[in-house]
């Protein structure tokens, strides 16, 4: 093979583009990936204010008032099943008498009586703590999953024959569960204020409500940063029959 240097033609000049016109031009190529992307996206909306980032909170709702209108309906089915059972089931009078006392303790059937109710809500917007209390935190502020535990938990110590949280009758298999700043009870959600209400000895239910250790921890709360607390006696209330599915999902029976 010859030198380069002894041909004729002399040596072979290698071309390149310089790299700063290379950069340049991946930029602008990037940069028009984006707008396309963007512009894809967006679909000739604002991104940033559009009412689609809504959309979860929405469907969550609309999630929340089918299962209010399926609880309504399977309580009308369920008051059909129980008067055609009620014509001719076979059982003696004994069997409808046990059963109806397990409905009872089941929170199937109404309740009346007297009672206490307690509500608890967050605190107003821009609290600030009052004097010889620090600042507070943001989860300072707002109601708790323990908060809403703790009083429904003192309640029953209290001797409640039956409790129901907003409009909704709590059964032993009732998970009172907050997501956020959200209360989300057997398949539907709800703000504060949060309502309870529990049937029995109001000054049981009251003494147990002062007993409650968790509790006077959140009055300390109250009192610092002015979250809600009320506590109602009523003379009449009737609180409604549990409606929704009895299924066991994650637990099993012990035999």
């Amino acid at each position: 093979m010859s030198n380069s240097a002894d041909s004729p033609q002399g040596p072979v000049r290698r071309t390149f583009r310089h790299p700063v016109r290379v950069l340049t031009a991946a930029v602008f190529a990037l940069a028009g990936l984006i707008f396309v992307t963007s512009a894809n996206t967006a679909k000739g909306t604002n991104i940033r204010t559009d009412s689609s980032l809504l959309k979860l909170s929405d469907l969550i709702q609309q999630r929340s008032e089918k299962n209010a209108g399926l609880d309504d309906s399977n309580a009308s089915v369920r008051e059909d099943i129980d008067a055609l059972a009620q014509r001719d089931d076979g059982s003696t009078e004994a069997e409808d008498v046990k059963l109806k006392g397990l409905e009872r303790a089941a929170g199937a059937k109404k309740l009346s009586g007297r009672s206490v109710a307690v509500t608890l809500d967050d605190a107003p917007p821009n609290a600030t703590a009052n004097p010889g209390y620090p600042d507070p935190q943001p989860n300072d502020l707002v109601i708790h999953q323990q908060d809403l535990q703790a009083v429904v938990n003192a309640l029953w110590q209290g001797g409640a024959r039956g409790i129901q949280v907003m409009d909704q009758r709590l059964i032993s298999t009732s998970a009172v569960r907050c997501v956020g700043n959200t209360l989300i009870l057997q398949g539907r959600v709800y703000s504060p204020p949060y309502k309870i209400t529990a049937v029995g000895d109001p000054d049981r239910l009251k003494k147990a409500l002062d007993n409650s250790s968790s509790i006077r921890n959140y009055l300390l709360y109250v009192k610092a940063y002015g979250l809600g607390w009320k506590v109602d006696e009523h003379e009449a209330v009737t609180l409604p029959g549990y409606s929704g599915t009895v299924d066991l999902h994650y637990a099993k029976p012990v035999k």
